[in-house]
């Protein structure tokens, strides 16, 4: 297996690691040929991964690509709120007190590479931090206090916050690193059938509407579900529920992630499950994933500051500019002309360091499929809105939306269904809206959504109270499914 490290400038990189290939973050996001490797591990070593930073994207676009990045998404994430299972934490607590016991000193700094540390009195612990936040150099920073010692912070580290003396025991830790086997993580028991909603009633573009949420509710209430309605101060309370059912607007940078990731590593039934939110919610991830399963959509550049004067050539104009992570709609421009393309994309491209551009197809409506558990679910005409190009339509305190159609799976066009499932399989077995616009007899993807609509009335029009059940059902078997799931029935 091929292994890259990816740094900022690899001009600087002193290390000299055997079998290892290192190239710069630019070149590994941009070109081709890294994008065609396949079962390649990535060392992620850029300075910083701060969300939409040539860091983050580094990771993002390895899992698109079937890469395997160190760290990946999830775990850089994971480090801003220390978040981990709680026998985890409860394991690491107590190896803390153990290992640290003897230091004088009321604060103390754990340098991590790949799993190790230096001193051997130390590597469990070290150990620990690594399978928790799986990440090349960590650095963990415990304070002591009355009750003992604290781990105050994790956070990765760039090869110049490395000593000299150290760099040596990098080369031997990454060598053994690649050497051996990973070890799958143990599971969290689960307890009684109560499923929580996360729903914000006041959410101006909620993906569904309290009759929707109504319905679902009665649906897992005859198959034995309690179901509560919950919002973002329930945090806390994540533990007492069997699954979550997120029923807000998704976003990276939100609660509603927060809370999925929560849920997932408490053990609970999850939808929209973490990866899912993060996958679906970056237009630039959807965008290589699509193109490397070589499914059809609109032609598509991945754009950044080096290659502004290629969108126009390569898509013709008018062409689409798509913000990573909008939702409804929204950070998506169209632009008509050179002047107006360098200009939205150089005001785009201060937000994050890459965009997405499309050519412009226009139609009259798109399709939208839903996919629950590997299956159609439901199939709507979702038209444009009225004298606009996409269909909802922001103004000024309001938003327009064409109006929409629901049609029974089966009568819609077979390889719209078939193109819409197939791609919602790339991200997971959760429940998706993928977008397609049928050009004649092809299917082109648009994009697929975690959190779709589902309104009462509108995506429910055809199967009506079966809708429910379907997706209450996937909640109780996936429950029932789990190591207390026949006791508890």
């Amino acid at each position: 297996m091929t292994t890259l490290i990816v740094v900022n400038n690899p001009s600087r990189w002193p290390l000299e690691i055997p079998d290892v290939q290192v190239v710069s973050a630019k070149a590994y996001l941009t070109d081709p040929e890294y994008s065609k490797l396949q079962g390649i591990k990535v060392f992620n070593l850029c300075r910083y991964y701060s969300y939409q930073s040539l860091g983050y994207y580094v990771s993002l676009l390895a899992e698109a690509r079937g890469h395997r990045p160190l760290p990946d998404i999830a775990t850089t994430m994971n480090l801003r709120t220390l978040s981990m299972p709680r026998p985890m934490a409860n394991e690491l607590e107590e190896e803390m007190q153990k290992a640290l016991a003897p230091l004088k000193s009321p604060e103390f700094d754990l340098s991590i590479y790949f799993g190790r540390n230096m001193a051997n009195r130390y590597e469990k612990l070290a150990l620990q931090i690594f399978n928790q936040f799986p990440s090349p150099f960590l650095r963990a920073h415990f304070k002591r206090d009355e009750e003992g010692w604290k781990m105050a912070s994790v956070t990765t580290i760039s090869l110049n916050d490395v000593p000299e003396s150290h760099r040596p025991f990098i080369v031997e830790s990454a060598i053994q690193y690649l050497a051996r086997k990973r070890h799958s993580r143990p599971r969290r028991s689960k307890g009684r059938f109560d499923v929580a909603i996360l729903f914000d009633r006041e959410e101006k573009h909620s993906p569904s509407d309290p009759r929707a949420i109504k319905r679902f509710c009665d649906a897992a209430y005859d198959l034995g579900i309690n179901t509560e309605i919950i919002d973002k101060n329930d945090y806390g309370r994540i533990a007492e529920f069997d699954g979550l059912w997120i029923r807000e607007t998704t976003s990276v940078n939100h609660h509603t992630y927060r809370f999925a990731r929560r849920a997932q590593n408490l053990g609970l039934v999850v939808i929209d499950d973490p990866r899912s939110i993060l996958r679906c919610t970056n237009k630039v991830y959807l965008a290589e994933l699509l193109n490397r399963h070589n499914l059809k959509g609109p032609r598509t550049l991945i754009v950044h500051e080096d290659n502004i004067d290629e969108v126009g050539r390569t898509l013709g104009l008018p062409c689409v500019l798509k913000r990573p992570d909008g939702a409804f709609s929204q950070g998506v421009m169209k632009a008509a002309d050179e002047g107006e393309l360098r200009k939205t994309i150089e005001v785009m491209l201060e937000e994050s360091d890459l965009l997405i551009a499309q050519e412009f197809v226009p139609t009259e409506y798109d399709w939208r499929v839903g996919v629950l558990d590997r299956r159609a679910l439901y199939v709507c005409r979702y038209h444009m809105a009225r004298q606009h190009w996409q269909i909802a339509k922001h103004g000024e305190g309001d938003t327009q939306f064409g109006k929409v159609d629901s049609i029974p799976v089966e009568e819609a066009p077979p390889e719209v269904v078939k193109a819409a499932v197939k791609a919602a399989n790339l991200i997971g077995d959760g429940l998706y809206g993928v977008d397609i616009k049928l050009v004649g007899d092809e299917p082109y993807i648009i994009e697929v959504n975690d959190n779709p609509n589902l309104e009462a009335g509108v995506e429910d029009a055809i199967l009506k109270e079966e809708l429910w059940r379907r997706l209450a059902g996937v909640f109780l078997r996936r429950i029932e499914a789990g190591p207390h799931g026949a006791g508890a029935a």
